[in-house]
């Protein structure tokens, strides 16, 4: 059966993102950019990627998941209508229609629980929850694994790593946890 992976940068005060979806805060350079692009290939937008150089084969993942937040992250100064066009891309939205030149993204007003459910039954890679917060607190017990790039900063305020989800302990038990002089920590943890 296919694994539901949420795999996000973090703050340390458990933030993946600013009050505006900003992110910047977040480290781009140093040494954990490598290790961390070797064990999670194909997470970036494929034309970034391909501008950076890097490759999107063969990655653990043949599946991306988003909320409409996390997809608009792209929109329109960056031109990432259809973002990640090696994976097939889910996005989840009730109220917005893709936008010109998204042709290899679905979007759904289907219930992510039942969609992710009946993707863990198909064949092929790992599915890839990228955000945002409210589609994680939505998709919290289906999450198999969580894989947290912990970023030396506090945001402050901004959009946290799981929305609000009512009082519902979930224990995940720690696999690896990679520390690197950057300051950045790569802490992954899986379902108990």
């Amino acid at each position: 059966m296919r694994q539901l992976t949420y795999y996000v940068a973090v703050s340390l005060d458990g933030y993946i993102a600013g009050p505006g979806g900003e992110f910047d805060a977040f480290l781009a350079e140093g040494d954990h950019m490598a290790p961390i692009w070797a064990r999670y290939r194909g997470t970036a937008p494929t034309v970034l990627a391909a501008h950076a150089g890097l490759s999107v084969e063969d990655g653990p993942f043949d599946t991306v998941l988003m909320g409409w937040n996390t997809y608009a992250v792209g929109l329109p100064d960056h031109h990432l209508a259809d973002p990640y066009t090696h994976l097939r891309q889910i996005v989840f939205t009730r109220t917005h229609q893709g936008p010109e030149g998204s042709g290899g993204v679905e979007f759904t007003a289907a219930d992510p629980v039942d969609t992710v459910r009946a993707l863990k039954e198909e064949d092929g890679a790992g599915i890839w929850l990228c955000g945002g917060g409210a589609l994680a607190a939505h998709l919290a017990d289906e999450i198999d694994r969580l894989a947290l790039k912990i970023n030396p900063v506090l945001l402050g305020g901004g959009i946290p790593l799981f929305g609000p989800r009512g009082y519902a302990p979930t224990t995940f038990e720690r696999v690896d946890t990679t520390a690197f002089d950057s300051g950045v920590v790569l802490a992954e943890y899986v379902r108990r």
